[in-house]
């Protein structure tokens, strides 16, 4: 009689440890299975949206302002190989560091509003007549010069091309609503105003 009260007594003890296992389990997996929904519905929620803060007037003038520092960057980096003009050099450098990170900022914006990335060619906006853009013609002649005929023809061109990004920046500061973008403006147009006054006084040292 011992011996069967003890094989039942050790049956139940084992019956009540599987059954304590098997929801160790099934607590463990329901617990898992929260926790994974939970973190794919913490990244659903956490998904950057659009911005909504800003006009069609804030995208022309970003789409029209990523080609024009484009092309400013090209012109600076003809520079090293056709002057020994020590402030040239160092002028043109100082370009090429300002808007070639204005124009990865400039992208960044477009993406956030929901645009397409921007692109270097002027014409893939239809932008032939963007203000102080160089024609295909003018940048030949540039390139193909060098010396103080270069150093001339460059600072020239580029005075024309920097009174263009101005007014644009300008326009911006008066139809745009994006903090973000007029703040770029606002850089553009001291920037640029000043390297057109030292550039004024580089030409009537030549």
């Amino acid at each position: 009689m011992s011996r069967t009260r003890t094989r039942v007594a050790v049956t139940a003890v084992a019956a009540a440890a599987l059954f304590a296992a098997g929801c160790s389990d099934d607590t463990e997996s329901t617990t898992t299975a929260d926790h994974g929904t939970h973190a794919t519905t913490a990244s659903a929620t956490t998904a950057p949206a659009a911005r909504t803060d800003f006009t069609d007037a804030d995208v022309m003038f970003l789409q029209m302002m990523y080609p024009h520092h484009a092309q400013a960057v090209e012109m600076a980096q003809l520079v090293p190989s056709r002057t020994q003009n020590a402030a040239l050099r160092d002028l043109a450098a100082n370009v090429e560091a300002a808007q070639a990170p204005e124009m990865a900022q400039i992208s960044t914006l477009l993406v956030a509003f929901g645009q397409p990335a921007p692109t270097a060619d002027a014409s893939a906006h239809g932008d032939h007549g963007m203000a102080g853009m160089m024609t295909p013609e003018q940048m030949a002649a540039l390139e193909a010069a060098s010396g103080d005929a270069f150093d001339r023809m460059w600072l020239e061109m580029m005075i024309e091309h920097h009174l263009g990004a101005v007014d644009m920046a300008k326009t911006e500061l008066a139809e745009g609503v994006n903090p973000d973008a007029q703040a770029l403006a606002r850089t553009v147009i001291a920037d640029q105003e000043a390297e057109i006054t030292t550039m004024r006084q580089m030409l009537g040292q030549n």
